[in-house]
């Protein structure tokens, strides 16, 4: 019994340093995200489910600066600009406006894509991969609600940069999201009227205001 209990003691010992390791690094991750103005990414996204035969790749880019963001991803642009998101189609012509009420579920937007993970989930150490001659530290996230449609997190964070290099989420319902940054710009001179939207332009849209 005593051997028993000291092997549980070590464990939970190596547990709670495991979770200190991963949140101080995540706390680094954090500090370095909030000392820039803005960031500038583009990325590869990929979704995948076997079980129903789905596997979609594409590429994408967004700006963010504080609460505000401009999303481009096949062919629809969506800018948020701190009270109103609008989703613009250019292919259907339309424009869809609403409050943006995303936080309402599991979807991480580019305006907390950076820092989902500051609450929410419990988090420990995983694997260390080298990547392109990049040491990328994973930090496994497991959602603290359970009735939460992800089962788990794997962010893939830059040892030397502290910036975060892919994301893997992976669903309850098998379905696997993967988002991996191709290059990350911090502090780029942005146009004043990026994340404003102009009605001019979309003068022969349809507007569909949700709320």
């Amino acid at each position: 019994m005593k051997k028993i209990l000291i092997l549980l003691s070590i464990t939970l010992s190596f547990n709670a340093f495991a979770q200190n390791e991963a949140k101080t690094l995540l706390n680094e991750v954090s500090e370095k995200v909030k000392s820039y103005d803005n960031i500038s990414l583009d990325f590869k996204y990929s979704l995948e489910n076997n079980s129903e035969n789905i596997k979609q790749e594409t590429k994408g880019d967004v700006a963010m600066q504080d609460d505000k963001y401009r999303l481009n991803i096949l062919g629809v642009t969506r800018l948020f600009d701190g009270k109103t998101l609008y989703t613009i189609s250019t292919e259907d012509e339309e424009v869809t406006m609403s409050s943006d009420n995303d936080d309402e579920n599991d979807a991480i937007t580019p305006s907390k894509m950076l820092s989902f993970y500051e609450d929410g989930y419990t988090y420990s150490l995983d694997i260390t991969q080298n990547i392109n001659g990049r040491k990328i530290q994973y930090v496994k996230l497991t959602p603290i609600d359970s009735n939460s449609e992800i089962k788990n997190i794997l962010l893939g964070i830059d040892a030397q940069t502290k910036h975060i290099y892919n994301l893997i989420q992976l669903g309850k319902n098998g379905t696997k999201t993967t988002l991996v940054v191709n290059s990350f710009k911090t502090n780029a001179p942005l146009s004043k009227t990026l994340f404003t939207f102009d009605a001019n332009k979309y003068k022969d849209y349809y507007i569909n205001k949700l709320d």
